[in-house]
């Protein structure tokens, strides 16, 4: 008889524009064929600012996907863009726990779960979960993607508190907390030491090898050397942790000596969610002959660019050492080069250094991307870059995470008999 988790997740399909719909999407699809149900609480899509259904067809069993009474402060509880701050405590969401807590004590009752999990970074998520706990006993699995609380972060006081409340209560009381680096995971055992170190445990991200297949059968042919080398940057380019500036800076300058032009190099940053502020400045640097923003294209299209590139870009601040872009392992699949701007320190560096690739810049270094950047188009032209290799790729994949997590469910589930 299958054993049943109650998965509280806000990203979830039809969701769109969110690579966390992806961590949530994949364990429930591989957990049947591991012994566990999933049983899916999510928000009402009207909560979600845009909506595709195009991830659905991944989910079978489309009745164990249970939809709470969710709002989005600043789209329904808003006059002339205007809300109570205490409406969007801990975020926009909180709403949606109105509406879950309910029915997912009426889901406890039906299903009779043998774990509740729930992911961050909605906090309502864990609030959630936390609730349901609390009331039912269920043991319980936080799932913290990335950290709750850092220094300056959330920087808004009232948001920070209640970000640290709920921290410490999912801390003190989650059965497990579960996080996808080892930096961050280092960071809350060090936080909380007077919690057992064997509560908290580690399960990266990963790729979905069927999906790549898929996009395999669809991939165009590979620009030839007589054309630009392509290098796609795909996902969200965040202002303060995925800063260009210092990247867009080094074109410029590239472009000034006259080593790089349009018709040698064209970057493309594809879904960055912050289009317009990211085109104020590749007007600033006038690199617009370089550099193109693309807009979000089909999952699987994307996974399809990725494996059609020259190289994949990779950006990541030394403001996130601990975390890793979960895209970085869809590249790692890809099997094409990566040049990633980001802090030699941090986690997403060591992770590339543990699969053979160096070909590493700071983010913040104008100099250094340039050098670097020059560096690793000659490598990827003269066939000489570094790519990780099949075993290691493998153990990165989605299904791989999927049974580490059946691991930590079991434990969890015998645990409490």
């Amino acid at each position: 008889m299958k054993k049943c988790v109650l998965m509280i997740a806000y990203h979830f399909p039809p969701l769109q524009g969110s690579s966390g719909i992806q961590r949530t999407l994949k364990f429930s699809k591989y957990l049947p064929e591991l012994g566990w149900s999933p049983i899916i609480l999510s928000a009402h899509p009207r909560a979600y600012l845009k909506t595709n259904n195009d991830l659905l067809t991944e989910f079978q069993d489309k009745d164990s996907i249970y939809r709470a009474f969710a709002l989005d402060t600043s789209k329904h509880l808003s006059c002339m863009k205007r809300y109570p701050r205490v409406l969007a405590v801990p975020d926009r969401w909180v709403s949606w726990w109105l509406g879950a807590v309910p029915l997912g004590l009426y889901l406890i009752r039906k299903y009779k779960p043998d774990v509740i999990w729930s992911t961050y970074p909605i906090a309502t998520a864990h609030l959630i979960g936390l609730s349901l706990h609390r009331m039912t006993g269920v043991p319980w699995v936080a799932d913290f993607r990335d950290p709750m609380v850092e220094e300056g972060y959330p920087s808004d006081p009232l948001v920070n508190r209640s970000y640290q409340w709920i921290e410490k209560e999912t801390i003190a009381h989650c059965t497990r907390a579960v996080f996808t680096t080892t930096g961050t995971c280092n960071d809350y055992k060090t936080r909380y030491q007077s919690i057992a170190s064997s509560r908290f445990s580690i399960i990266e991200n990963g790729y979905d090898e069927e999906v790549f297949l898929k996009a395999e059968t669809t991939v165009v042919d590979k620009p030839s050397k007589s054309k630009p080398f392509v290098l796609i940057h795909s996902g969200i380019v965040y202002p303060s942790e995925r800063n260009p500036e210092s990247f867009f800076a080094a074109l410029q300058a590239l472009l000034q000596k006259n080593l790089i032009s349009g018709s040698t190099l064209k970057v493309i940053l594809r879904a960055t969610f912050n289009d317009k502020y990211i085109h104020g400045l590749i007007v600033k640097y006038g690199i617009e002959s370089i550099v193109t923003i693309a807009p979000v294209i089909r999952y699987q299209d994307a996974l399809s660019e990725m494996l059609s590139a020259d190289g994949l870009l990779i950006l990541q601040g030394s403001n996130c050492n601990n975390q890793i872009p979960a895209k970085l392992y869809e590249y790692l699949r890809a099997r094409r080069p990566i040049l990633a701007l980001t802090d030699s320190k941090g986690d997403t560096a060591i992770k590339l250094s543990s699969m053979g690739i160096n070909t590493i810049a700071q983010l913040d270094s104008k100099e250094d991307i340039e050098n670097k950047l020059m560096k690793f188009m000659e490598l990827c032209e003269n066939n000489n870059a570094q790519i990780a290799p099949v075993d290691a790729i493998l153990s990165n994949s989605r299904k791989s995470r999927t049974e580490e997590l059946v691991s930590l469910l079991d434990e969890v589930a015998c645990e409490v008999r």
